[in-house]
């Protein structure tokens, strides 16, 4: 199944934790795989969402964390509770196949194991869409540090595209609760082209898709409300 990670909130000193960006998020998924139940209760490409935190303190409060996930009516399938050092290895260990964060270092760490890593965008605090709007861009994947794009990111976006390409064929066009977007931030025509040529040679048909050929993406986003 696609894997979603996220990091637990903010703690505000009560009984219950704060919640944070990742509330909306779990909703839309959520909401996803109650339509693909709907169409088939016994349907097996569902999301399955882990939180993961790497907070010593934290760890420390698990029955907090999770008491206050079932206070917020959010579907968590498994938390992982680990270090610094090893938490991108539990990613491996729990086939995470996307791995969402506020934290840019930890989604740098987790991309040099292989696992597909990505910035939770703040926007989905404040969006008001009922659909799960998921954008592709060129640099939507975090990269390592060593400037080039290693074959085992290459072939976990591949996996992920092609997996979300099977998900969105379950709905019909005018009535998804999952749309794709892309958007390149560069080069003209041909470049978007080439883009979409390699998502559908994965498997992924996008919704809407975007040149922007150097242009600022603010506007684009706010336009299309992303969720990320």
């Amino acid at each position: 199944r696609p894997v979603k990670c996220l990091k637990s909130g903010p703690d505000d000193g009560g009984e219950i934790l704060e919640i944070d960006e990742s509330h909306l998020l779990l909703k839309l998924l959520h909401r996803v795989n109650e339509r693909l139940e709907e169409e088939n209760p016994e349907e097996p490409l569902l999301f399955d969402v882990i939180l993961i935190t790497t907070d010593s303190q934290r760890q420390q409060q698990s029955s907090r964390i999770i008491s206050s996930t079932k206070h917020y009516g959010l579907e968590i399938s498994r938390f992982c509770f680990a270090s610094e050092d090893d938490f991108a290895e539990s990613l491996q260990t729990n086939n995470v196949q996307l791995f969402l964060t506020t934290d840019r270092n930890e989604a740098s760490q987790a991309a040099q194991k292989g696992v597909l890593s990505a910035l939770l965008d703040q926007r989905v605090a404040i969006s008001t869409s009922d659909q799960l709007r998921v954008m592709f861009c060129e640099d939507a994947v975090i990269q390592p540090d060593s400037g080039h794009t290693p074959v085992s990111t290459e072939r976990a976006v591949q996996s992920f595209a092609a997996q979300m390409g099977e998900m969105r064929r379950r709905f019909r066009l005018s009535d998804s609760p999952l749309s794709f977007i892309l958007v390149t931030l560069h080069g003209g025509r041909d470049r978007c082209a080439d883009s979409l040529l390699t998502l559908r040679s994965s498997g992924l048909s996008v919704d809407e898709a975007y040149c922007l050929a150097g242009a600022p993406r603010g506007p684009i986003l706010r336009c299309c409300s992303l969720t990320s």
